[in-house]
């Protein structure tokens, strides 16, 4: 934990990274957070599942941009509570010398920079706290100086995309930050949808009770992240289905959302 004040943290109110942590069986959260996330489990009990096969779809997804397709830098918004594996264990397991920066604008998640930042000496990590909505990240000297913007970069933005709602022109966010990242680049995107029944709906009503506000997304809707892309094979596909380390045995409604990676041209 770093020294930074606890009251630069509201503790009263749920937030989604936390309830997040909650639903991994981590320990970093508060009484709001555990409260509500209870309330979501009993209304949802495969809101657990949800999160570990997203975990699970960023390993993959990591592990296979590193081993088949070369990247070695790794720009990770919404970065989250740390879980190990953390997305540079899983890069610089492959490649050491991997270069990842990641992104959060949650001020708990700062409190756990130390334990984001301990990589490979080959390699680079960089904690930013900043929110991808207002800030010019790739102008931010905590990524240009760790991140070559010239060497292509995998943007990762899993299970953040949802939270935004369409007024807050979240197609328009992803487009800007690709249209600056070099061809060869790659976006790797999951996000939560209802196409496979109305819990997930009932779920994202409770969010909104408390102030958490976003939209979840049809298929058609999550592929317009991707236009102009080209999406390495299986496509975009319900989470567990994205290259699988054995037969996916969950019913698509228990998992709820769309994954995919893409090549910028």
């Amino acid at each position: 934990m770093s020294d930074h004040p606890h009251e630069t943290i509201d503790t009263s109110r749920p937030h989604p990274a936390r309830m997040y942590d909650y639903y991994l069986g981590g320990k970093d959260w508060f009484e709001a957070d555990r409260r509500m996330a209870e309330e979501v489990v009993s209304g949802f009990p495969a809101v657990r599942t949800w999160a570990r096969a997203n975990r699970q779809f960023m390993h993959r997804a990591t592990r296979a941009l590193a081993r088949e397709e070369g990247v070695r830098q790794f720009l990770d918004l919404g970065t989250g509570i740390p879980t190990k594996p953390n997305l540079h264990q899983i890069a610089q397991a492959e490649a050491p010398e991997s270069r990842v920066v990641y992104v959060d604008n949650d001020p708990l998640v700062i409190e756990y920079a130390d334990a984001l930042l301990r990589g490979t000496p080959q390699g680079r990590t960089t904690y930013l706290e900043a929110d991808v909505r207002t800030h010019d990240l790739l102008a931010d000297p905590s990524v240009t100086d760790t991140l070559d913007l010239d060497r292509p970069v995998a943007l990762s933005l899993v299970a953040l995309m949802h939270f935004m709602p369409d007024e807050e022109e979240p197609y328009e966010l992803v487009r800007r930050l690709l249209d600056r990242l070099a061809p060869g680049s790659f976006l790797v995107l999951s996000h939560a949808t209802a196409d496979f029944g109305d819990n997930a709906r009932q779920v994202r009503e409770m969010y909104e009770g408390r102030g958490i506000s976003g939209r979840l997304r049809s298929g058609e809707e999550v592929a317009g992240f991707f236009d102009g892309l080209d999406l390495l094979d299986p496509g975009l596909v319900v989470g567990h289905r994205w290259r699988p380390d054995e037969e996916p045995r969950l019913p698509d409604a228990e998992v709820g959302f769309y994954a995919g990676v893409a090549r910028k041209p």
